[in-house]
């Protein structure tokens, strides 16, 4: 999958990709060079991509807890999809991954930027993808402005 993750991105003109084996090696990798995005797969051993996107959005050691982050993986039930967003992703790409769909999570990430909230059990881009003019309750959350 990275293969094709990388050649794809390699004909979207994307000058410098790096490569973890895993989520422990991307970790280390995140502290010594500063990335714009991030594309995991969920399926990686030891580390998953969920314990990843969760060690970089509450890690207090994380070098930059608001980069976005792309999800890749077969996994597309509703379920996984909400357990996906709730650990803190940026965008969800479900596989088999085409340069067209590659592209659109890109540009999404880039055209539309998401405030990030912190609340008492989540960091990470504002789930909600849609605004109700309607709501007039009171903010249960800290909206973080970057």
């Amino acid at each position: 999958m990275r293969a094709i993750i990388r050649n794809i991105l390699k004909e979207l003109q994307v000058e410098s990709i790096r490569e973890a084996q895993d989520g422990t090696d991307a970790l280390a990798l995140l502290k010594d060079v500063p990335f714009d995005m991030i594309i995991t797969d969920w399926n990686m051993k030891p580390m998953n991509g969920l314990q990843f996107v969760r060690s970089i959005r509450l890690s207090k050691d994380t070098p930059n807890r608001y980069i976005p982050i792309i999800m890749v993986t077969a996994f597309t039930e509703l379920g996984q999809v909400v357990t996906a967003r709730d650990a803190g992703i940026t965008e969800f790409l479900a596989k088999p991954v085409s340069a067209r769909s590659l592209f659109s999570r890109i540009k999404a990430v880039i055209e539309n930027h998401r405030q990030f909230v912190r609340s008492q059990n989540f960091f990470g881009p504002d789930r909600r993808r849609r605004k109700s003019a309607s709501f007039s309750g009171t903010e249960r959350r800290d909206v973080v402005m970057m």
